[in-house]
């Protein structure tokens, strides 16, 4: 599926670690090129006609962004540099100021250590709870262990969507419907989903979304934080400076600027947004309910495969998502990481950043397999064979 737009295909690279980040079609590397070398001038800056320009296309992927995750308003999209930065804008600029001593924090064991860490630095310092929601024998999360996690001192759930390693889609919408009659906020980790699926947060009903532009097919650098237009309106910035105020004066007078501005102090990524527009235009070209088909009939083809294998483990087999998490008996993860590079196969070896998962799993470390819009069936035959040979073993040590 279009893989002559992304040129990095031309060497042979056979890149199965689209979890960790996505390669980038030429678009973005075109319109970016026309930043730099045609307006490249600072944003909300300038009264002249190269300023204003940036600032047309600027804000013209603000509005694609809301369209493309079904927001009401352009003032509930803020751009960032990444998830990371998008979780700890909400968690610290708007749960710190809302919760108190004794409030219960819903998280689950394979979430990543941007959903986690965070978290865990405002429990220390507000006195929360933080409790795990169980995961079912298939390591998912259901609507019923949700449930059963819940109190009447729950104030928050904070999960991703799919988990980046297990890769099970959570069942977001009956969560927050649930959530909301117990006034419960619904936080979501994107960072896994909105490159893979439709995702309509007026739809899901989701409080906050974070999600990064570089696992999209875009930028690295770039962020998006969603909020809620009517809670996201009492969120505090966490960092100050230009750009973000309409007055300041020597006696401490201070007056800050409305959303989005208000949590987008400093110059930011101009040419990353602007290129992040193009790969929104790209992705809605080729339809997100296409992708989600191909990188699904794909899963289940490289699952069949995989399975030839009798020295496999694959610990997802059950997971709806393009991320398939596996390890070779008596290989360490990272040894066959290296092996496959041998054939240039590209795999993430290691704990991805979900280092308390190791208490479902039993397992420390694992290989994910994580596809893309671009990936094929011949490369996964190409992983299949690499995985087939009766010597690897011998080749790894």
């Amino acid at each position: 599926m279009n893989r002559s737009d992304f040129l990095m295909l031309d060497t042979g690279v056979i890149y199965f670690d689209n979890g960790a980040t996505t390669l980038k079609p030429t678009v973005l590397s075109d319109k970016t090129s026309e930043y730099y070398n045609c307006y490249s001038c600072n944003a909300h800056r300038g009264d002249y006609s190269l300023s204003l320009k940036v600032d047309m296309e600027y804000e013209h992927v603000r509005t694609l962004v809301k369209n493309f995750i079904g927001a009401k308003s352009e003032s509930e999209i803020v751009f960032t540099s990444g998830t990371t930065d998008s979780l700890n804008k909400i968690i610290f600029g708007y749960f710190k100021n809302i919760l108190t001593k004794g409030d219960e924090v819903l998280l689950d064991k394979s979430e990543h250590a941007s959903n986690v860490l965070p978290w865990f630095e405002l429990a220390d310092e507000l006195g929360l709870v933080i409790k795990y929601i169980d995961l079912d024998k298939n390591h998912k999360i259901t609507l019923d262990n949700v449930k059963r996690a819940i109190t009447d001192k729950t104030k928050v759930i904070s999960i991703a969507h799919v988990s980046n390693v297990v890769g099970d889609i959570r069942p977001i919408k009956e969560i927050c419907e649930y959530a909301h009659s117990k006034d419960i906020l619904v936080l979501v980790d994107g960072a896994q989903s909105v490159a893979h699926m439709a995702v309509d947060v007026r739809d899901l009903d989701i409080d906050f979304l974070a999600f990064s532009a570089h696992k999209m097919y875009g930028p690295t650098g770039v962020g998006v934080l969603y909020g809620k237009e009517e809670i996201l309106k009492n969120i505090k910035p966490i960092i100050f400076g230009g750009g973000m105020n309409s007055i300041y004066d020597s006696d401490f007078t201070r007056i800050y600027d409305e959303l989005p501005s208000l949590l987008e102090a400093g110059t930011p990524n101009i040419a990353g947004v602007i290129g992040f527009g193009s790969v929104i235009d790209y992705l809605n070209n080729i339809g997100m309910d296409n992708i989600k088909k191909h990188e699904d009939d794909l899963r289940k083809y490289a699952v069949s495969r995989l399975k030839e294998i009798d020295n496999l483990i694959i610990y997802n087999e059950e997971s709806e998502s393009s991320i398939i998490t596996i390890n070779y008996s008596d290989i360490f993860a990272q040894d066959l990481s290296i092996y496959l590079n041998k054939y240039n196969i590209c795999v993430r070896a290691g704990n991805h950043c979900s280092k308390i998962l190791k208490d479902e799993l039993n397992i420390k470390n694992t290989v994910r397999i994580s596809f893309g819009l671009y990936n094929t069936k011949d490369e996964v035959d190409q992983l299949v064979s690499a995985l087939k040979n009766p010597k690897i073993k011998e080749e790894i040590l």
